[in-house]
């Protein structure tokens, strides 16, 4: 018996991680089977539309500023071995738009928005608010996460753009600045080795982002344990099931879109 113990709890936690995995997709189909089902409830959408794009904007430009300044550094000084230091304005560009400007703006708007959703939709379990709701007859998941999981799912590819050209910026920024490029030969090379789909690929990884990341904040907050510590830990569990998954779901989305 002691022998199997591990074998055991391998199992056991197996069966509680594919159990997790299949009460995500149960409450994701719910959100996606609401989305298109009146009542559509437009004031809870904009206002999560304002506290998921516009005030996520600063932190996720100047993410974006200062990765783009410091990747144009670290191109330049790895190119430098290899006489390649032309490739500067061209793979800083490639790198933000595909890569670092989808991941690190998800990651600072899960950082910033999953944990904001999931404490309030957990504080709103605690004092029975969401009961409540139930009692009114308007369903919680139409009224409380079809707007924000929609919100998120149309911000965040937006911020992606604008960090994207954010960090572009910071790498002309640092390449005309500090490594004696000339402003308008950057500008070119940027442009000219640019693709529709570089930037397009990086703009759907966005919308899936910030799918995930409104997903995993409304199903935490709306699973939370009663008390104080119960939306601690939902909060928690938020931010990092977002991250963990935006990581995942990056790898995945690279997969398909570059590779034959």
């Amino acid at each position: 018996m002691t022998a199997l113990a591990p074998i055991a709890t391998l199992g056991r936690l197996s069966l509680g991680g594919l159990a997790s995995v299949g009460r995500v997709a149960v409450f994701a189909g719910l959100i996606l089977g609401r989305m298109v089902q009146p009542p559509f409830y437009a004031r809870a959408f904009l206002s999560a539309l304002m506290q998921i794009g516009w005030f996520s904007l600063p932190v996720v430009g100047l993410t974006a500023l200062f990765t783009g300044g410091a990747l144009a550094l670290q191109i330049y000084s790895g190119g430098a071995r290899f006489n390649a230091e032309s490739v500067v304005p061209s793979i800083v560009a490639i790198g933000m738009v595909r890569e670092l400007g989808p991941v690190l703006g998800g990651l600072m708007v899960a950082a910033r928005v999953a944990s904001s959703i999931a404490a309030e939709i957990g504080t709103m379990k605690v004092t029975e608010q969401i009961d409540a709701l139930v009692t009114l007859s308007t369903d919680p998941i139409r009224y409380l996460a079809v707007p924000r999981v929609l919100a998120a799912s149309l911000a965040v590819p937006v911020l992606v753009a604008v960090g994207d050209t954010i960090g572009i910026m910071g790498g002309w920024l640092v390449g005309t600045t500090r490594l004696d490029f000339n402003s308008a030969t950057y500008i070119r090379n940027t442009i000219e080795f640019l693709q529709f789909w570089d930037v397009g690929s990086g703009l759907v990884k966005g919308a899936a982002f910030g799918f995930i990341v409104a997903l995993m904040g409304c199903y935490h907050g709306m699973n939370s344990a009663r008390g104080a510590q119960g939306v601690g830990a939902a909060t928690k569990a938020a931010v990092v099931s977002a991250s963990v998954l935006i990581l995942a779901a990056n790898y995945l989305l690279t997969e398909a879109f570059f590779t034959s």
